[in-house]
């Protein structure tokens, strides 16, 4: 993205000038408008909008129905609502239209750091019809709610399984759905778990995030019938453990977790699946809708070119590399042997189908 046009609606007029005079501290020749509800209405198709922000109302009108007007005018602008404390069971209700959610007063840092990644998103993934298609999907699944609060816990040194429990089962669906996969044969032990907080101890932190994730991820996106979501997810599963297993070290969890949503694109509606079908591909359009959530860049670069990963810039084995092997192995389908030569671990191969085999097998 070139020049970047910041529109800040309602009261974040007030903001402008601070935002205007943080961006010439750090050097940025960012254009930032102030409008108010009419004339954020009136801006026409035409008009260059980079990103949006307003807070949950502006005068007389609701933010999330300017959003909603936006997201049809300017799908491909980045759309962000900005909530004061305590607004969170509000902005639950706007997060089909809001794309970021950024606390109040609105701190110039913070929307910079989120403009600044919706950049890296924009320039690994410069396709204009993916941008149309993912913008204009109505229903676009919001941020895992009970995944970014498990992972906010977890941040906490003091945090208990019993506090860890206690947020997984206030959420009847996503208790269900852990305590199944706790007892599928991945996961199981041969003993059945029926209590949250055994759960949580036979899962272990990293492996139970996981599994959130996947949960929320799976169950929130509508997409047709066809889609098996079962056997999408048991692959997901062992594409995300395999990834992990690959790769190791202090990488391992994002490989795990850009394992575990390599094919998330299939569920979009409006995305290319099979080579000849219209749309964007389905592994960029998954991609283009975790950068939209806010997750790392290694992880959407990840799920974008884990079809491809010879596109990736840079050289070496890594959060890519892991991950279109994994989800090769765990697909059936064929490695990249030429890119396994050109970053030297060609040789690893043999070991790694019989580790995906291994783990394939029901416990």
């Amino acid at each position: 993205m070139g020049a970047v046009r910041i529109v800040i609606a309602g009261e974040g007029i007030n903001h402008a000038a601070a935002l205007k005079q943080a961006l010439v501290d750090m050097g940025l020749e960012w254009e930032v408008v102030g409008v108010d509800a009419a004339g954020a209405v009136a801006m026409a198709a035409d008009d260059p909008v980079d990103v949006f922000v307003c807070p949950l109302r502006v005068g007389a009108t609701q933010g999330p129905a300017l959003l909603a007007h936006l997201r049809a005018s300017h799908p491909e602008a980045v759309r962000v609502l900005l909530m004061d404390k305590g607004q969170e069971s509000q902005a639950i209700h706007a997060l089909d239209s809001a794309q970021r959610m950024l606390n109040t007063p609105l701190d110039a840092s913070e929307l910079i750091e989120a403009v600044d990644s919706v950049i890296d998103l924009r320039s690994l993934l410069d396709n204009a019809e993916l941008k149309q298609t993912i913008g204009r999907i109505g229903s676009l699944p919001p941020p895992p709610r009970v995944y970014i609060e498990l992972t906010q816990l977890l941040r906490d040194p003091d945090a208990t399984n019993s506090e860890v429990a206690e947020l997984l089962s206030q959420d009847p669906a996503i208790a269900a759905k852990v305590l199944r996969l706790c007892n599928s044969a991945y996961f199981s032990g041969g003993r059945v778990i029926t209590d949250m907080r055994a759960a949580v101890t036979r899962l272990g932190m990293q492996a139970l995030r996981g599994l959130v994730l996947a949960s929320e991820t799976f169950g929130s996106i509508q997409s047709s019938d066809a889609v098996d979501r079962d056997a999408m997810q048991e692959r997901a599963l062992l594409t995300s453990r395999l990834a992990a297993r690959l790769l190791g070290g202090s990488s391992a969890e994002l490989a795990a977790t850009a394992g575990l949503l390599a094919e998330v694109g299939r569920l979009l509606p409006g995305v290319r699946v099979q080579e000849g079908e219209p749309g964007p591909h389905y592994a960029e359009a998954g991609a283009y809708l975790l950068g939209l959530w806010g997750l790392p860049m290694p992880i959407v670069e990840a799920v974008a070119y884990h079809r491809m990963p010879s596109r990736v810039r840079g050289s070496g084995f890594w959060v890519t590399g892991a991950v279109h092997v994994a989800s090769a192995l765990a697909c059936g389908d064929e490695v990249d042997m030429d890119y396994l030569r050109a970053v030297g671990v060609v040789d690893k191969l043999p070991k790694w189908q019989s580790m995906a085999e291994s783990m394939a097998e029901p416990a």
